[in-house]
């Protein structure tokens, strides 16, 4: 085929390149997967911390997918070596990409120097899942920390990833804190702590 000016023709999908093509999934779309999900795994376990296990690894996978994928986007093939670029890559660009925004906050812990906290005000996997009073404590949160440990494993800092439920007065929803816990031996190998 003859092609006239820079309008290049692609045989195949997967001659196009990464950084083109539609970045967006319909919030009903996701929001119907996401909750088969759930429901999936809560077939499959017999308590709340066994579904928040799943619901973790489920997202450690998409979490070192979403690693490779940006890092060759958006950053040429290199990976961030610090530990704040890292934890500043995940609260900015891979939020942006997950959930179309910046995440609220990012904020070092104020009782440990290895903790490090990402809130968000209403998680998108929390929104459209109303849980049973039998399972009070339960919490989807616990995919996006399996995505953010997924990212900080395969980026070389591993760190134990959960998510927490924090109340907040005068609201009905309480906001979601993705609690980070590096291991100390790791902060010290890296000459980390400022």
């Amino acid at each position: 085929m003859i092609s006239v000016g820079k309008t290049k023709q692609y045989a195949n999908v997967l001659d196009k390149l990464l950084s083109r093509g539609r970045q967006e999934v319909s919030l009903s779309a996701f929001a119907f997967l996401f909750s088969e999900v759930v429901q999936y795994n809560q077939t499959q376990v017999d308590n709340i911390a066994d579904l928040e296990r799943r619901l973790e690894d489920a997202g450690y996978a998409v979490g070192a997918r979403v690693l490779e994928l940006l890092c060759h986007r958006e950053k040429g093939n290199r990976r961030e070596t610090q530990l704040l670029g890292i934890l500043s890559f995940i609260h900015s660009t891979v939020w942006k990409v997950l959930f179309g925004k910046v995440a609220d906050s990012l904020e070092k812990g104020t009782e440990h120097e290895d903790e490090y906290m990402i809130s968000e005000k209403e998680l998108l996997v929390n929104r459209f899942i109303s849980v049973p009073k039998d399972m009070g404590a339960f919490n989807c949160g616990a995919f996006v920390a399996g995505i953010v440990r997924g990212v900080l494993d395969n980026a070389g800092f591993p760190a134990v990833v959960t998510a927490h439920f924090v109340p907040i007065e005068g609201q009905q929803r309480p906001r979601t804190t993705i609690l980070i816990k590096f291991a100390e031996e790791l902060l010290n190998s890296k000459g980390i702590y400022n």
